[in-house]
């Protein structure tokens, strides 16, 4: 089965991403979603048909170290050498980069320039996405080749309406996913099917009433038709095809007047989908509107975050005097809520997503070197209660694996021990009870 990794790409380009930018640019956020909507297959397929894979491979890995990921933004400027060379791997230095341009910038109603930009944001996205990949799986680079083959089979699906490879100026690159009949004869010019492979046509003979019809037969001796009455077998045929056409329309008035059956529901399951159990405790839903901010390191270093989000209180926190002068026991007692955190529903794996947070996570550690921590996971009270500390203790695992630092000193799972929404409440009220947080310790 096919690995789709435009979805984890596309986590990093979110809606905080696309607000910031718009800010950053002067641009409108729809103009820089629409961009961004064009921009990502091109930069993806053009990964896709590179002929140098062993130094686009080797590349993809340099970025991923790089920590391009945790500073999107930044690369928006272009002097980010490595995406440099990526773009220049993958589309040349040619006529290619300035089509792309400037089709993106028409389509999207945006100046040349933001879209220049734009494509630094995005060839970042997938360069850091891809190299993360190639890194956590082990990937050589034949199978790292075979996987960016894989993913041609999914530009269609995220290309956008009313835009095209073609306006790209990229023709048949990506196969032919995008190709247009060629060498197609006008239809008022075309020879009609008859004259090209003629047969003898077979007509209905007409009931004969009064004068009999004079007949040419194949091997052009002629004969009259004789009245219907002389034979039975004249009488079949036309009393069979209308026979057959009664039948015909007692078919069709059945079907119109039959009641229309309610279409059965699709239980087929994407493949790509991933069902969430959240651990969010802010509860977040789709229509909520979270206002992003950038969250300043005390070495100068930025990263995106949601204001009031686990991010800004945690670096907060660090710099006031609360922490420094606080007892352990006062530590014990304040805890951080991941905001951006999610698990497979029943799983102890992480969602896409998740990941931007945790590296969030790893910078601030980085900043605060004397900082330690402790990672506790909480489940609902839905459920055995035995299960669900098992999944809590290994959700709590998975976060310290993926944080690989000295500085988280343990990891907990506590279930539903500190949960306090009844088991038969909603599942949204239960929602706050599901939480991964952190705490800090001396």
């Amino acid at each position: 089965m096919s690995i789709n990794l435009i979805d984890l790409i596309k986590g990093q380009l979110g809606p905080e991403t696309v607000s910031q930018t718009a800010t950053q640019l002067g641009e409108s956020e729809s103009g820089i979603s629409k961009a961004i909507s064009a921009l990502l297959p091109a930069v993806i397929g053009g990964f896709a048909n590179n002929n140098t894979q062993s130094e686009l491979f080797s590349t993809v890995k340099e970025a991923s170290s790089s920590g391009v990921l945790s500073n999107l933004l930044q690369n928006l400027n272009g002097t980010d050498s490595v995406i440099s060379k990526i773009l220049s791997l993958i589309f040349g230095d040619g006529d290619k980069l300035a089509a792309i341009t400037n089709s993106v910038s028409s389509y999207a109603g945006i100046k040349n320039e933001s879209t220049n930009s734009l494509l630094n944001l995005v060839t970042g996205a997938t360069a850091g996405t891809l190299g993360k990949y190639a890194v956590d799986h082990n990937l050589d680079v034949s199978y790292f080749g075979n996987l960016l083959g894989e993913q041609k089979g999914f530009l269609s699906s995220i290309l956008p309406a009313g835009f095209s490879f073609a306006s790209l100026g990229l023709g048949n690159w990506f196969g032919t996913m995008d190709a247009e009949a060629i060498n197609v004869v006008p239809e008022p010019l075309q020879t009609p099917i008859a004259d090209v492979n003629p047969v003898t046509p077979i007509t209905e003979e007409p009931v004969v009433t009064e004068t009999p019809k004079i007949d040419v037969t194949r091997s052009g001796t002629t004969h009259e038709i004789v009245s219907h009455n002389d034979s039975g077998g004249s009488i079949w045929k036309w009393l069979l095809p209308l026979l057959l056409l009664l039948l015909l329309g007692w078919f069709f008035w059945k079907q119109c007047n039959k009641k229309a059956e309610p279409a059965p529901v699709a239980t087929t399951v994407d493949s790509t989908t991933i069902v969430v159990d959240s651990t969010n405790s802010a509860g977040n839903t789709v229509g909520t509107t979270r206002e992003t901010l950038v969250v300043t390191l005390p070495s100068g270093k930025t990263l995106q975050a949601y204001k009031g989000g686990i991010e800004d209180q945690i670096v907060n926190f660090l710099k006031s005097d609360e922490y420094k002068n606080a007892t352990e026991a006062q530590l014990k007692e304040k805890w951080f809520n991941f905001d951006n955190l999610n698990f497979e529903f029943g799983k102890a794996v992480l969602t896409p997503e998740s990941q931007v947070q945790l590296d969030n996570l790893k910078l601030i550690l980085a900043e605060f070197p004397d900082a330690k921590i402790r990672i506790g996971a909480y489940t609902d009270k839905k459920g055995d209660e035995t299960v669900n500390l098992k999944l809590s203790g290994e959700r709590a695992n998975v976060v310290k694996s993926s944080l690989n630092s000295p500085q988280v000193l343990e990891a907990e799972g506590y279930g539903s021990k500190f949960a306090k929404v009844p088991a038969e409440a909603t599942d949204k009220e239960r929602e706050s009870d599901r939480k991964t947080a952190v705490r800090f310790t001396k």
